[in-house]
């Protein structure tokens, strides 16, 4: 009798944990977006769309603009979505107006032609972004990671006036002194010594191995590799946008924030040396045992660097209106 119970208990306690990993290998992206929307709902993010003409954005957002500090704008990297800023917005603080929006041709928002996939093209779709949703109103702080840090750091040369200040995390579209695994990979790929594989779109187990070992993220694995994605890569490591940050660095004149992984083997930390060159006047900061994936990796440190960057520099305009 009693070992009936037994086997009956464990049973009870075996079956949804089979049917979690079931659904796992089945399902990954079905339990993907249900964890995010666990998470979006915990942290009090609502996700909300927005129009510019036919043009689609989705985006989730918390609080309300109007605090001590600027709104912030989360921008982030290739293939991924709104939803890989959740663990950094974990740690801000719960009146901090953020906003996080699924980039042009990712998730939610609408998927058109290569013309908006370019870096100049994807700058072009995030104002009218913050038009569409009135944070065009005071200037705001604006994020941006990897690809997202190349369509920050452009924005910032060319809309300076909507800023109040922004933070690039391992931004791609520089001149890398040291160039990382990553990068030896995409010129093997241009010059036909490899097969036509792309480094950040896995095709075999091999591929999301080693994506998953240059990433040091999880993430990507449920992402739908489609054609649009493919399209976004291919212009974003096209001619037009490979280097667009290189080529705008003089022009930002907006009070700038680097973190790099020190680790980071998709875009390489010697990238921060650069901008700091560039821009001597930029804060930044390098963390030890952490890649590209810093959102993921070190969201805690990520979220306190950015939010004592915001306060430093409030403190900083308010002396200044003191001193006027």
């Amino acid at each position: 009798m009693e070992l009936s119970a037994v086997m009956l208990a464990g049973g009870v306690l075996v079956a949804p944990v089979l049917a979690f990993v079931t659904s796992f290998l089945l399902w990954p992206g079905v339990l993907l977006k249900a964890y995010n929307w666990y998470w979006r709902c915990r942290l009090g993010l609502m996700v909300r769309y927005s129009h510019s003409g036919s043009y689609r954005f989705c985006y989730s957002t918390r609080g309300t603009p109007g605090g001590i500090t600027p709104s912030l704008l989360l921008l982030h990297g290739f293939s991924a979505t709104k939803d890989m800023w959740l663990p950094v917005v974990k740690y801000l603080p719960r009146n901090q107006h953020v906003v996080c929006v699924d980039m042009p041709g990712h998730e939610g928002t609408s998927r058109t032609g290569p013309e908006d996939y370019s870096i100049q093209g994807q700058v072009g779709r995030i104002h009218q972004f913050v038009q569409s949703i009135g944070l065009d109103k005071r200037p705001f702080h604006l994020v941006g990671t990897s690809m997202g840090g190349n369509v920050a750091g452009v924005y910032a040369a060319t809309y300076p006036t909507f800023l109040s200040s922004v933070t690039l995390i391992c931004p791609a579209g520089l001149v890398y002194p040291t160039e990382s695994e990553f990068i030896n990979r995409l010129r093997e790929l241009e010059k036909g010594e490899k097969d036509d594989s792309i480094p950040l779109i896995p095709t075999t187990l091999q591929e999301l191995d080693d994506m998953l070992r240059l990433c040091s993220a999880w993430v990507h694995v449920c992402v739908c590799v489609c054609v649009c994605v493919c399209l976004v890569f291919m212009e974003i490591v096209g001619e037009n946008s490979r280097h667009s940050l290189q080529e705008n660095m003089h022009l930002i004149t907006t009070p700038l924030q680097v973190i790099w992984g020190k680790e980071d083997q998709v875009l390489d930390v010697s990238g921060a040396a650069v901008l700091q060159a560039a821009l001597p006047r930029c804060r930044v900061s390098v963390l030890d045992s952490c890649g590209h994936s810093v959102a993921l990796e070190r969201p805690r440190k990520a979220a306190k660097l950015i939010v004592d960057y915001l306060h430093e520099q409030a403190v900083g305009d308010e002396n200044v209106k003191k001193v006027s």
